[in-house]
């Protein structure tokens, strides 16, 4: 029995040193280009129904956290799906290797909300810009196992957050801030992943 225990446990391990030294193609194109979608909805429904949004930051953060958890969940849905069909029987290790990689950027938005908010309402202005800062350091601590281009993705959000948190005041709530950093954002994460795709076969 011990023999099998440990034949198992070196199965297990040899299978955590592939995942990690193979690229993850679990993230699918079309559904991050959806998400960029459901950005620009988003600025478009916040100008209509949120237009001070300074002044109604509740409605405000409510429209914005439901359009990432529709976005997040329907990339979780389908990274699942797409995984099992590519990496096999990896799926399973490189699912939990992506969201351990991502998990702590969304935790740390959450948290940053939720003290500005409670200590610093006056601040609030400034959750778009550390939203895309924060989303940034994600991308970058995902990098090392997804296409190299994907860097610029990274280095996008991290210009848009700055330069959010560069404007000041009621203009970082504009929907545009969140509009043109995302929504041209995750455009340019689902073109660097396609092409990349497409280039190892994995594409039609």
């Amino acid at each position: 029995m011990d023999d099998l225990h440990k034949a198992l446990g070196d199965i297990s391990s040899i299978r955590l040193q592939v995942a990690r030294s193979t690229e993850f193609r679990g993230y699918g194109p079309a559904t991050l280009a959806a998400t960029g979608l459901f950005a620009l909805v988003a600025a478009g429904v916040q100008a209509l129904w949120v237009p001070l949004p300074a002044q109604h930051i509740t409605e405000y953060l409510a429209l914005w956290i439901a359009t990432a958890t529709v976005s997040a969940t329907l990339t979780g849905v389908h990274m699942y799906t797409r995984s099992r069909r590519i990496h096999s029987w990896m799926s399973d290790a490189m699912i939990e290797m992506a969201v351990e990689q991502f998990m702590p950027a969304v935790g740390a938005g959450l948290l940053v909300t939720l003290v500005l908010l409670r200590a610093a309402p006056g601040s609030a202005w400034m959750i778009p810009g550390l939203w895309q800062v924060i989303f940034s350091l994600g991308i970058f601590s995902s990098c090392r196992f997804l296409p190299r281009p994907i860097l610029v993705a990274a280095a996008w959000y991290l210009l848009t957050g700055l330069c959010c948190l560069g404007l000041g005041g009621a203009r970082a709530l504009s929907p545009w801030a969140m509009a043109i950093s995302f929504g041209a954002g995750q455009f340019l994460v689902a073109g660097i992943l396609f092409f990349s795709a497409k280039e190892s076969g994995d594409e039609a």
